[in-house]
């Protein structure tokens, strides 16, 4: 993966899966600790997997946050989720790290944009 701002992402058409998430209010302890390195290591194992594209991701200083996975197909999301170490972070998410989240998957038809020169 580069250090882009922006995932580098093929033509379309391709699948963006929409994470929209509340973090709890335990960033001042140690689980936020855990919290990242669980992150971390999701995106490492997410993007070793068949199909994966990308990804981008942000989150606010009030705990709010998307992150947008990118992947070529269904399948490819469908196998994710199934991984057994992915879906034994989804289960601490709803026990320890997260207040509310919300999932939608979408087919992307169209992609553009513009990027100042240098930029990148």
């Amino acid at each position: 993966m580069s250090d882009a701002f922006l995932a580098e992402l093929p033509e379309p058409p391709y699948y963006a899966v929409i994470f929209c998430s509340r973090r709890t209010h335990h960033d001042a302890d140690a689980d936020a600790d855990a919290y990242a390195e669980a992150s971390a290591h999701m995106l490492d194992l997410a993007a070793r997997q068949p199909g994966f594209l990308g990804v981008d991701s942000v989150r606010d200083a009030r705990g709010c946050g998307i992150t947008v996975s990118y992947w070529d197909s269904e399948a490819a999301i469908a196998a994710w989720k199934r991984h057994a170490e992915h879906a034994a972070t989804r289960a601490a998410g709803r026990t320890r790290w997260y207040e509310a989240y919300e999932l939608r998957v979408a087919r992307v038809e169209r992609a553009y944009g513009w990027r100042r020169a240098g930029v990148a």
